[in-house]
């Protein structure tokens, strides 16, 4: 990366990034270490989010691309692809063998995908988070399933494909607001959103000329990468040692326990992004044994994810409705009732369900208070801001 970067205007992070999540597609399924009776693969699904479309996101991956190109022509010409549209079509880039009965016999009707790794590059990510909120979507389910086992199935009639075994990688671009409009809370709360790194990136230069990358000797550089993937395509289960260990054990109630609100749900799988890193740089230094530098880059480019989600996610209040319900109750010193809330701000527009995730939201992050209020029936709730509380 460092040969690349005084010759782009891209940023530091969005090289990186990029790189380590192609590096664990393109070696494979075979290298994994083992948490808790599961088998991680090293899948990493990550997007990078700029301020702006001027993030340089899609020049970063060309650079990426080219590296790897240029160690394995065959992968990035048939095993990377763009578009999340839907579920069934990201389980037909990896589909096993398909079989019909025909006049009493079974048939091979499709000879399926015989290499399972596919990485996607989806450089309009809210297109896939708009795809989502189609009616009988698939795609948030099989890319949960994608990160955690591989195993893959389309609950729909017209789609015969599965897939078993499935190495996905997803590396997504997208601006900061088009996140924050079309990340559904529900996909948020799922666990979509904390399968995923966040980068933030910028523009890290401006080159008015480009840079002067074709004078680069890349040539020690492939000879390396070659001989990482090589290495570590011979599969084996990934240990820590006993320095990483003891690093392990020190981050590790950190990096599992809960955080409130939205950025808690983008941030809830810290301990298993931070091994699946740590993997990665162990195998790029062929290695089968996470060491602690391993570990300390990890846990390194896990803060800047961590901050990045923050950055994105920290001052959210659900989307739309919870600014509106927000700013309802701080013009309400006397609070609103649920009924109120439904009724008077969204005109009965909105489920109960809808309402409640978005005030449990706003309770997380200490936005407003709860209030029962003994009623002759069952006792009401009446909701406050926090500012408005009085004892």
């Amino acid at each position: 990366m460092r040969a690349i970067e005084p010759h782009t205007e891209a940023d530091p992070v969005a090289l990186l990034v990029q790189f380590l999540a192609a590096f664990g597609n393109v070696v494979g399924p075979s290298p994994h270490f083992i948490a808790d009776g599961a088998e991680h693969r090293m899948k990493l699904f990550a997007v990078l989010v700029g301020t702006t479309s001027k993030g340089r996101k899609g020049t970063s991956w060309a650079h990426v691309r080219r590296i790897f190109q240029g160690v394995d022509e065959e992968w990035t010409g048939r095993r990377v692809s763009s578009g999340l549209s839907s579920g069934e079509g990201l389980i037909w880039q990896v589909r096993d063998p398909i079989f019909k009965e025909i006049r009493g016999e079974r048939v091979c009707v499709d000879p399926g995908e015989n290499d399972k790794r596919f990485m996607v590059l989806e450089p309009e990510f809210a297109r896939a988070l708009r795809a989502m909120e189609r009616d009988g979507s698939t795609l948030s389910a099989v890319i949960r399933d994608a990160w955690d086992t591989g195993n893959l199935r389309a609950l729909t009639k017209n789609s015969p494909a599965n897939a078993t075994g499935a190495h996905i990688s997803i590396v997504g671009h997208v601006t900061r607001d088009e996140l924050r409009r079309y990340l559904d809370r529900t996909e948020a709360g799922n666990g979509f959103g904390n399968r995923f790194l966040w980068s933030c990136v910028k523009r890290a230069r401006i080159l008015p000329e480009g840079g002067r990358i074709d004078e680069v000797d890349f040539a020690p550089v492939l000879r390396r990468l070659s001989q990482a993937i090589d290495y570590a395509r011979r599969g084996a289960e990934i240990k820590r040692d006993e320095a990483a260990r003891r690093i392990w054990f020190r981050v590790y109630e950190g990096l599992s326990e809960g955080k409130p609100g939205l950025l808690g749900a983008m941030v809830g799988r810290g301990e298993a992004q931070v091994m699946r890193l740590a993997c990665l740089y162990a195998l790029l230094n062929m290695s089968y044994v996470v060491r602690a530098e391993h570990m300390n880059a990890a846990l390194g480019l896990w803060d800047f994810a961590e901050d990045s989600a923050r950055f994105i996610f920290g001052d959210s209040l659900g989307g739309p409705d919870g600014e509106v319900i927000l700013t309802a109750l701080e013009s309400n010193p006397t609070g609103l009732t649920r009924s109120d809330i439904s009724r008077g701000l969204f005109g009965r527009n909105k489920s109960a369900q809808s309402i409640g995730r978005t005030l449990g939201l706003l309770l997380e992050l200490g936005r407003v208070k709860r209030v029962s209020e003994e009623t002759e029936g069952r006792a009401a709730e009446r909701w406050f801001a926090v500012s408005r509380v009085t004892t």
